[in-house]
């Protein structure tokens, strides 16, 4: 198996000329379905229902939340175009974590993007069918390169396994595939696609470095810059 260290020089070599010519090849646009940034059925579907803040789906017979990682620095870029706190951006991966009695228990490795009652993504918003990203400007990486991940160890898949495969470029469920793309928007993609590849080497590397086992109660988030609590706070 590569290491880390491997896969990151590998990543780093990408052409993002060969990365954009795959993309070409597979077609893509997107269609504004909100698909990529609602929990798993759609979530609650009529827009006009409130949802507020918490984490209601995801429990018992309830739907998946939206689940997109985002990197330290990209949390408090979203704080910065608004009024926001750390927990309104960002919340702790759920993959690791134990439900109790007394709340959220264990250690987990990454942030995710916050959801609200409905399990979709906080900054979603829909419009007679028609979504859209109210921080599209400064979106995660995650976001600005869905449908498409790069066949290299340590990076990650975003909603499940790649449905198309061309070269190193893997393209995951989404309606807007088969599209035509311009050349110019493919080579931005494809730009994209590397520089989030490299990050998330790069994060995966600094967290490896950076951990330390806890015997703290609650959550505790291990990302590359240390251990933290899940309202962002170093411990």
């Amino acid at each position: 198996m590569n290491s880390l260290e491997t896969e990151l020089s590998r990543a780093r070599e990408l052409d993002v000329s060969e990365l954009a010519d795959a993309i070409e090849t597979i077609g893509f646009e997107c269609t504004r379905c909100g698909a990529c940034c609602k929990a798993d059925d759609g979530g609650c579907g009529d827009r006009a229902d409130s949802c507020g803040d918490g984490e209601k789906a995801g429990g018992d017979g309830d739907p998946e939340p939206h689940t997109a990682t985002v990197f330290p620095d990209e949390i408090r870029r979203l704080q910065g175009t608004g009024d926001y706190d750390f927990r309104d951006v960002a919340r702790p991966m759920p993959y690791g974590l134990e439900e109790t009695p007394e709340g959220p228990q264990g250690e987990t490795f990454e942030w995710a993007l916050r959801t609200d009652d409905c399990g979709d993504c906080t900054f979603y918003e829909e419009s007679d069918g028609t979504g859209a990203c109210t921080v599209h400007k400064d979106r995660p990486l995650i976001c600005r390169t869905y449908p498409f991940s790069v066949a290299l160890g340590g990076t990650s898949q975003p909603m499940g396994e790649a449905v198309d495969t061309e070269g190193m470029v893997r393209a995951h469920e989404c309606e807007g595939l088969g599209r035509d793309i311009s050349r110019a928007e493919a080579e931005e993609l494809a730009a994209a696609l590397k520089e989030r590849a490299v990050r998330e080497l790069r994060e995966a590397i600094g967290v490896r470095e950076n951990y330390e086992p806890t015997a703290v109660e609650g959550v505790v988030v291990h990302d590359s810059e240390g251990q933290k609590r899940p309202d962002g706070r170093g411990l």
